[in-house]
């Protein structure tokens, strides 16, 4: 892929189009016949909603593609938005047996095909559940949220979905680049959910708009399903100047239109290192910035970036600082971010994760000129709401049976980013999409268990 060129602010709306051209009817029926279809498809193994690969695709190739789009999205209630944002060379893809030989399938671009011609074609793939008389309220409408209420509504459960945010959807509406994900895809799933007659409640915050009581009394069972909060001060000075950004709501601005030309022709910092980072900076670039640096306070190789996100950082000419650490933000005298003292660092021992902990080298401070200043450095837990829930947590990381996701509260359950901490597994889209499947699952087993007795 080409860098992309500065251009000017009339132009910058043409940056945050997809980057990844979709596949052409040929190439998509060329490329679905080079599949094995594989009796014991690895490939299946390895995407974690598991997805029937195989015959996806050969579906594709017989030229049924609202039985494609319906594989995929049976197993992945986001699958549309999946397509897109999944390490697929990571999964499905790396475990193609046509690795060993010639080249794996293009199984997320096939996966988009298929789910582009159910959004441009405005098929309805699923259909409500017999009604059991049981109600569940799900607490944030991201991806863990929508799986979760998805599958209650195919099983005949009543599902309200209460959603902090303007629109459901979650990360995928709002935390990932338009250039990968653009809106239109989420609000498509987020309408395959609400035609299952789920009711989404927006613009609701639980414990302000609509009481924790109100909850437990009026519904069977709560998924608790609102992902992390913002992203957590540095802990410097200086971060209050003009021009520092929450790299969260910094995307958040480029997804909903709210372009600015205050970055076109200057220098922007990203502190971190993670995915998020890898968009605050390339989000930089595609409005405008003529130097963007990545800050991160240890190695590449303990980069949390997936691989293929590094690589699109560096074809956009994203600098990277390895073992460095802000120390301070500098402003003039208007209050307006002009420069960002640094730190050299080196690695020590493992801390209690098993990384090496960074340590400043004395000495090494240094001065980076730079106009703006995004920080990206994780997210904060949703404290508050957790302990209002009285559900037992570590550091906000919500504890759950991992066999059923049922929190401390057994009328409470848990999946996504809520329930997940270090060493936990992969915090990925597709991972909080079956743990929201899996909630509804065990929510449903719960009454059937019950019926039996």
């Amino acid at each position: 892929m080409e860098k992309i060129q500065r251009i000017s602010y009339t132009d910058i709306s043409k940056n945050f189009q997809e980057v990844e051209p979709a596949l052409t009817h040929q190439e998509a029926l060329e490329e679905s016949n080079r599949c094995l279809y594989c009796y014991d498809a690895p490939c299946i193994q390895a995407c974690p909603t598991g997805i029937d690969i195989p015959t996806f695709i050969k579906k594709i190739a017989s030229g049924n593609l609202f039985g494609s789009a319906k594989t995929i999205m049976s197993s992945n209630p986001v699958g549309a938005s999946c397509a897109r944002v999944c390490p697929t060379e990571e999964l499905c893809e790396g475990a193609c047996v046509l690795n060993h030989s010639t080249k794996p399938i293009l199984i997320g671009n096939l996966q988009r095909y298929a789910t582009d011609w159910a959004i441009k074609n405005e098929q309805t793939l699923f259909q409500p559940g017999t009604p059991n008389g049981k109600k569940v309220a799900v607490i944030g409408g991201g991806p863990a949220g929508l799986s979760a209420a998805r599958e209650l509504a195919r099983l005949g459960f009543e599902v309200t979905i209460y959603e902090a945010a303007e629109k459901a959807g979650g990360l995928n509406t709002y935390g990932i680049v338009s250039f990968r994900l653009p809106q239109a895809i989420s609000y498509w799933e987020v309408e395959q959910v609400e035609k299952l007659n789920v009711t989404i409640k927006t613009n609701t915050v639980v414990g302000r708009d609509v009481s924790i009581d109100y909850l437990t009394e009026n519904f069977d069972r709560i998924v608790l399903a609102v992902g992390m909060s913002q992203v957590p001060d540095l802990g410097i000075d200086g971060e209050d100047l003009a021009g520092v950004y929450d790299a969260i709501e910094f995307v958040k601005e480029t997804k909903s239109g709210q372009l600015s030309n205050e970055l076109i022709g200057k220098r922007a910092v990203v502190i971190g290192a993670g995915n998020t980072a890898i968009d605050g900076a390339t989000c930089s670039v595609r409005l405008g910035a003529e130097n963007v640096k990545i800050l991160y306070r240890r190695t590449e190789e303990e980069m949390t970036a997936y691989d293929f996100e590094y690589e699109f950082a560096k074809q956009d000419g994203v600098e990277f600082r390895w073992l460095t650490a802000p120390k301070r933000i500098i402003g003039d005298e208007n209050g307006k971010v002009t420069e960002i003292e640094c730190l050299k660092m080196k690695l020590g021992a493992p801390d209690k994760d098993g990384r090496r902990k960074p340590e400043v080298i004395k000495g090494s401070e240094h001065i980076l000129p730079t106009d703006a200043v995004i920080k990206a450095i994780g997210q904060t837990r949703h404290l508050e709401l957790i302990e209002a829930l009285g559900l037992h947590h570590e550091s906000g990381v919500v504890q759950v049976n991992q066999e059923n996701y049922q929190t401390s509260n057994p009328k409470i359950f848990a999946c996504g980013d809520v329930v997940f901490g270090k060493g936990k597994g992969d915090a990925m889209v597709v991972t909080a999409a079956q743990q929201g499947k899996q909630v509804a699952y065990s929510i449903h087993k719960q009454y059937t268990a019950v019926e039996t007795v």
